[in-house]
Parts: structure tokens; sequence; C-alpha cells
């Protein structure tokens, strides 16, 4: 067989590497087939690759197995996406088909075809047509039957325009026999943006920049809390759409979907695709298709959404680009904010990153001409700035850590009819169960990390590998009754304020009660506009727009004070500039009460005196004194093995090799990992700082093919992470 009739195929393992196959029986292999999925059987187990190029095997000596199938009649990925996959594999220096793995949806990557691209629409069946007379006057379902009997059909993705809670009533309809959900083809539509609010000037100047910028360019929106940055996307958006392109959109969390679409779709006039984690397997890969297809014109979706196809590109924006969230934290680690950059760059088209508070890396990029830089410095409308009160913890009597000053001002918030938000960011009960007789503590048997009480005392939780148990009635170590939770989770606040407030709604927001799909919008609307309270963790500092909130309490702003994290001092900045900045959103003048051990630290006294931007300075020269990012550029090769030896060997294996390389890259380790064991492995890692990126890169690229040789590499489970955020 001629030898460039061999498929050169990327499969999901960890081996950084193509793999030689035949074609198909029957079959033969052409340059066409590039980026087309193939099925291939890998030693005993059936796997679905891409065909990453044709050409002449590797070893002509081997016997090769043909290809199962080829999936595809036309490559699914190619042009720029394919161009920047092959960009991001080199750059995280991981296998190109985990790369390939991890940007397509579940059921593509799973060998299953492209789906059809359908648009969902809901109809009254015949019942529902002889029967909605029937249905209670003015209720949700009576209404809604009866815009159906007006409209014939509407679209799924409006129903929430027409009606609160329209997709809701519309599968209560469905159960009862009265509605239908059936299937029509996608429909061009064509862009209708309704107008919103004027822009201000600072906003207006934004804009035009955006509209301005032809072909790549990167734009820092650094705005303040409550500035309008989304006024400036929609318009930005609006123009995109105007001129036939495709928008995508980025958000931290889920939780921020719902609220992003609601609004763009009110106001865009085309339907707006989410894609995010919520969404069921099919679901999502209707969406990429549809992406893939053009048919979407507007997609918002959280981290993973950076892989959707855009073949009409025309704008990208990174809403709340500084949120940690945007970076993979496991298996290819990549960060969804810069490989957002690659992809404007490769596309032609402005990236448009957001914040009120910018990562060091991006207002660095921003200061030395990188990145336009638009300021917004004022609220948008009337809003006027929170004021900030700082308490003194030091010598005073706590009630689940509030102190009674903080208690009255939540009480004359309330009675002054506004919503109060208590932040703390750690879920659960209390961090930790101690005996008060002996000293034990409730440890996790498989991580350095104690577990978290939950459920009031009844339940622990381990936060790290998700070990569960219930609380002994009695300490294990000297059979004492005196086992006492330590310390302030969001529960133990909850219930605290439950008993002091059992006049107003108290509504917890954590992890734990916004799992679901739609938790957190469900929990919001619980509250309504009438005076209660939200207790809660970062997931609400993420963008949320509180019309009626008017007063923040932050609880336990301490521990971020004194981290051995060099990025810790930035988190914590970050997280009360975007917590204080719910209050006060609207007509409502706003304030934020600050309790801490440490009223004199430095960070607290320059972030009240002069704001998000004086500290960030002082921490851009701090971290180009040390040598720490943007000034240097990490990599992290972390290992994990049963016994600690097992990955002490491992690294230093690893630094040999890096060091044949390149004898002056910075290495530090092998060291203990800061959490030394978790799930039962412990834990090591070797940091590498070069003061040039592509020196870095450079001696990761030469060294890492004698690292996956290494003998001490089969013992042991080990990673690479580029350009780390935590180094945990």
């Amino acid at each position: 067989m001629p030898p460039d009739h061999t498929l050169q195929v990327a499969l999901p393992v960890p081996l950084p590497r193509l793999f030689d196959y035949l074609p198909p029986i029957g079959q033969a292999a052409s340059p066409g087939d590039v980026g087309k999925r193939v099925s291939v059987m890998f030693g005993n187990r059936a796997l679905t690759g891409f065909v990453a190029g044709v050409g002449p095997p590797a070893d002509p000596g081997l016997d090769l197995r043909p290809a199962d199938a080829l999936l595809d009649a036309a490559p699914l990925l190619h042009g720029e996406l394919l161009e920047s996959l092959h960009w991001l594999a080199r750059y995280t220096h991981a296998p190109l088909g985990e790369v390939v793995a991890t940007a397509l949806p579940v059921l593509l990557r799973q060998g299953e075809p492209l789906p059809d691209t359908h648009a969902w629409h809901w109809r009254l069946t015949e019942a529902g047509l002889s029967g909605r007379e029937r249905l209670r006057a003015g209720s949700r379902p009576r209404r809604l039957a009866d815009l159906l009997a007006q409209h014939g059909t509407l679209d799924e993705d409006v129903l929430d325009l027409h009606l609160d809670t329209g997709r809701a009533t519309a599968r209560d309809l469905g159960k009862r026999g009265l509605a239908e959900r059936f299937a029509a083809p996608p429909a061009a539509v064509a862009a209708s943006p309704r107008s919103g609010p004027a822009l201000n000037d600072e906003q207006q100047a934004a804009a035009d920049a955006i509209f301005g910028t032809s072909g790549f360019g990167a734009l820092l929106l650094d705005g303040v809390t409550g500035s309008g940055k989304t006024e400036v996307y929609l318009h930005a958006i609006a123009d995109c759409l105007r001129r036939g392109r495709q928008a995508l959109v980025l958000v931290p969390e889920i939780g921020l979907t719902p609220q992003t679409l609601s609004r763009f779709r009110e106001r865009l006039g085309v339907p707006v695709h989410a894609l995010h984690s919520g969404l069921n397997d099919g679901e999502r890969a209707r969406t990429w298709a549809a992406c893939l297809r053009g048919e979407a014109r507007v997609i918002v979706g959280t981290r993973s959404a950076v892989f959707t196809p855009l073949p009409e590109a025309g704008l990208i924006v990174v809403d709340e680009e500084h949120d940690g969230s945007y970076k993979q934290q496991d298996g290819i680690r990549y960060h969804a904010r810069d490989f957002a950059l690659v992809r404007g760059k490769a596309l032609d088209v402005p990236v448009v990153l957001g914040s009120a508070t910018p990562s060091l890396e991006t207002l660095h990029n921003a200061r030395s001409g990188r990145y336009a830089h638009l300021r917004l410095s004022r609220r948008a409308g009337e809003a006027q700035p929170p004021a900030v009160r700082v308490l003194d913890m030091r010598k005073r009597a706590q009630q689940a850590g509030l102190l009674s000053d903080t208690l009255q001002a939540i009480r004359q918030a309330l009675d002054a009819g506004g919503q109060v938000l208590v932040f703390k960011n750690r879920r659960g009960y209390a961090p930790v169960l101690l005996c008060h007789d002996c000293g034990w503590s409730a440890q996790c048997k498989r991580c350095d990390s104690p577990m978290t009480v939950h459920a009031g005392g009844k339940r622990l939780q381990c936060h790290h590998c998700g070990a569960r148990q219930a609380a002994p009635p009695a300490c294990p170590d000297c059979g004492g009754l005196a086992l006492q939770p330590q310390g302030i989770g969001t529960e133990r606040l909850e219930e605290l304020l439950a008993e002091q407030f059992a006049d107003v709604a108290v509504l917890r927001v954590d992890r734990g009660t916004t799992q679901k799909r739609d938790g957190l919008a469900q929990q919001l609307a619980k509250l309504g506009d009438t005076p209660g309270i939200l207790v809660g963790t970062q997931i609400l500092a993420k963008g949320h727009d509180l019309p009626h909130l008017t007063r923040v309490a932050v609880v336990g702003v301490d521990e971020g004070l004194f981290s051995t994290d060099f990025r810790a001092g930035e988190k914590l900045a970050q997280q009360l500039i975007q917590v204080a900045g719910r209050a006060g959103r609207a007509g409502k003048r706003g304030d934020v009460w600050l309790q801490t051990h440490h009223p004199d630290h430095p960070l607290l006294n320059t972030l009240i005196s002069g704001g998000y931007h004086a500290f960030a300075e002082a921490e851009l020269e701090q971290r180009q004194m040390a040598g720490f990012p943007p000034f240097a550029h990490l990599a992290l090769l972390r290992a994990e093995a049963q016994h600690v030896d097992a990955a002490q060997q491992f690294l230093q294996a690893a630094k040999r090799a890096l060091r044949a390389h390149d004898a002056s890259l910075e290495m530090h380790g092998p060291l203990p990992a800061p959490m030394p064991r978790r799930a039962g492995l412990h834990r090591v890692q070797l940091l590498l700082s070069s003061a040039e990126r592509r020196a870095l890169h450079r001696a990761l690229d030469l060294a890492l093919p004698d690292i996956h040789a290494l003998p001490e590499a089969r013992r042991t489970r080990w990673s690479l992470d580029v350009d780390p955020m935590d180094l945990y």
C-alpha cells in the first residue's frame, strides 16, 4: 500500500503523539480526511479520534491496523478552529487528541453524528384549543394558552419574553396534554435590536472604540461596578449583528447565564444560544452544531464555550475577565480568556475584556499598550458608589461571626425597605468539628485537611475529595461529649439570621443551594423586590444586578490577608470590590460594612482610600521586584502518588531532564504542595520560572519527550500546568 495512504490519528490518551492507521477497508485516504472523526481500535478499546494528517507511517516496518470507520462526510474540525486547537496543544504541551476531546461536546467526542439544528416551538393541542377557556382567568397557564392561540406557535427561546417562567409554564401545559413541543427547521432571523438606555459619554466612547476596531484588537473595558459595561456589550453586539456576523460572550459562572440570556434576548431581537455545563449532552451538541453551521448568531456561555466554531465571527466578549473560573484546573489546563484572545487574533475580530477589577496581567498589558484601555469611571444613571465602613472585631463579642453593630445595621436596612447581602466565602456550617476536652478535630482520612461541618453539625464533608460521613456522637479519642463546630460558614450564618430576622426571607446562595439547573435564578426569584437577606459566597460577587440591595456585610476577610499564595492579595481585592459593588446599583444609596481583626492592614487601607487601581499599581511594583507574573512566566509540574518517594523521585528526574536542556531555567523544588495529601495521594510539585516566555516553552519542548520516557513517570500521576493560577 502506498505510504501516503496512512491516517495520522490524534486519540484522547495521555501520550504526546499521533498514531498511524490504515484507512477503513475499501476506502482510500486523502488530505480531505484531515479534521474528520475516526473510529479505531486502540489496544482492546474502541476510541473516537480525529484525523490530524495523512502521510507516510512513522515506522514503515509496523503492521498497521485499519481504522474502523470515518465518522464524518466532511471535516468536522477545519480552518481557524483546527489551527487554534493545534496552538493550544503546543502551548499547554498537551496531547492533541486530548485537546480536541476537551473542545468537542460529549456526544461528538463519543462518535455520535452531528445533530440536526432545529428550533423548538410550542403549540396548543386539540385539547388545549378546546379547553383553554376552562383555565383560571389571569393565571400563567391561561395567559400562555391565550398567547399560543393568538400566535399559533411560539419559539421556545422567546417564551420567557412574553411571560415570566414561560418555559416552565409551557412544560406544565405539556404535562396536562394542553400543549406540545415540536421541532421546526431553523429560520433565518433578521436582527432587530431594541433600543436601550442612552449611553453616557464614557460608555459611548468605549462603544465607538469597539465599533472602530477593524480586524483584531484587544480592548480592556475597565469599568467600576454598576458603570454599565453590559450596555456597551449590547451596543457592540448589535453592531456585530447588523454586519451579519456572530458574537461570542463568555461569562464566568452558570448562574450569570440566565440573567445575561434574558437581557440579551430582550434587547437583540435574535435567538441567543447558551452553552454551559448545566445543559444536557444533547442540548450542548445541538448548540455547537448550530454555531458550526452559522445559525447561532449570539452565543453566551461559560469557559468551555470558547471552543465553539465561529465561521462568521465578528466579536468576542469576555465578561469578568479576571475571574479564576476561566482557568481549567484539571485535564487540559487552558485559560479561556487567553484562548479567546488567540482565537480573536486568528479570526481577525475584536476581543473585549470587561471587568471592574482587571487581572494584573491584563492591566499590565493595557498599560504597556498591548491592549486598548477603555475606562468607565462612574456608575451609570443616578447610582452612587457605596460607602465603606470598617468594623474592628478585636475584643468584641460576636454571634456566629457577626458583631452587634452589624446586626443593627442589617435591621436598619430591612426597616428601610432594602435588601442585605451577608457575604462569607466559606460554605457549610463550620470549617471544623473540634473536641473541647482533648483537642481532637475531624480530619479527612484521605486529605491533609479538616472536614467541613454541614447540616447544622450532623454531617461532615471534605470539600477537596468529596468524602462524607455522619458527625460522631462523641469524641473518637477521649469519648467526651464536648464536640463543637468551630468557625463560621454560610449555613451557620443562615441559621442565626433566620432566628434574628424571622419577619423576612433569609436565603442562602452557595454551591449547595444552586446545583440544580437555574438554581441561582430560582433562589433570587424567591426574594423578589421585598426586604430580605441573602447569605452567599463568591457566587454572588460575580456581576449580578441586585437593584434592591442597599447594604453588604462582609464577614471573614482576614484569611486572605496573610496567605502564602502570591496572588492572594489580588484575589481578595477583587473579591471585596466585586461584592461591595452589588450594593446601591439602582437609585438607592448603598453601603458596605467590613468586619476585620486587622483594620489597619495596608491592603484594606489602599482599597478604601485609593480603590482597586491604587492597589493594583502597588501590587504590580511588588510583583516586578519579586519576579512574579506578569514579569515572569511560570509552569508547574505536579506529581501525585501513593508513596511520597515515588513523586519525589519522578520530579527529581524531571528536574535533571530540564536542566540538561536549559541550565538557566529557574526551578524551585521538588517541594510538598501546600496541601501535601489529597484523595489519598501524596502531592509534590516543581515550579519552573523564566523571564522569557519563549525560553520556558523551548525548555519544555526539549525536555518533555525525555520526561514522558522516564521509568519514574509510569509510577506516578503527573501533570503540567503552564501559567498556573493556583500553587496549591
